[in-house]
C-alpha cells in the first residue's frame, strides 16, 4: 500500500496544486483514464471546501491530503482542522448526503451543501465526517486492472 500525504497553507491558489498531484498520483495508480477528470474535479472541490473552512473558522495549521494506493481501490482523504459544534456523520455509499437525524452542521451554509452535493454527483463511494476536531472527506475509485502485454 503506497501513501502519499500532502500538506498545505489554507490558501485557495494551493487547491490547483492537490488537483494536479491527485491526478498524477491516481494515474500512475491505475485509475482508469476517463475518470482522471472526476478525481481532479471532486479533489478540487474537497480542497477548496476545506479552505473555506480554515479561513471562515481562522484554522492555522496546514490543510491535509492523503492519497493511498491500495490492491484495488485508489483512496483520497482531504481533512480539515475546523471545529464543528456537533457531530456529523454523512457517510455515504450510496451518494446520499443528508446528516443523521439531530446531527445537522449548524455550520453549513448552501455553498458547502453544493460543494458536497458536487462531490457526491463525481464519486460513487464517498464519506464525510465532522466534528469538534475537524472534518475529512473519504473518496475512492477502483483501480483498473493491470493488463498483460502478449
Amino acid at each position: 500500500m503506497a501513501t502519499v500525504e500532502l500538506l498545505f497553507s489554507a490558501l485557495p491558489e494551493h487547491v490547483r496544486t492537490a488537483r494536479l498531484v491527485a491526478a498524477a498520483v491516481a494515474r500512475r495508480a491505475g485509475v482508469d483514464e476517463a475518470v482522471l477528470d472526476e478525481v481532479r474535479l471532486a479533489v478540487g472541490e474537497a480542497c477548496s471546501r476545506a479552505v473555506g473552512l480554515h479561513i471562515t473558522h481562522e484554522v492555522a495549521t496546514p490543510v491535509r491530503v492523503t492519497l493511498i494506493e491500495e490492491e484495488k481501490k485508489f483512496s483520497i482523504e482531504v481533512g480539515d482542522d475546523a471545529p464543528r459544534p456537533a457531530p456529523l456523520d454523512l457517510a455515504s455509499a450510496n451518494g446520499s448526503e443528508r446528516p443523521a437525524p439531530g446531527h445537522e452542521d449548524p455550520g453549513a451554509d448552501s455553498e458547502d451543501d453544493m460543494g458536497l452535493a458536487v462531490i457526491s454527483g463525481l464519486v460513487d463511494d464517498v464519506e464525510v465526517t465532522a466534528d469538534e476536531r475537524g472534518g475529512l472527506i473519504r473518496m475512492s475509485w477502483p483501480i483498473a486492472p493491470a493488463t498483460v502485454a502478449s
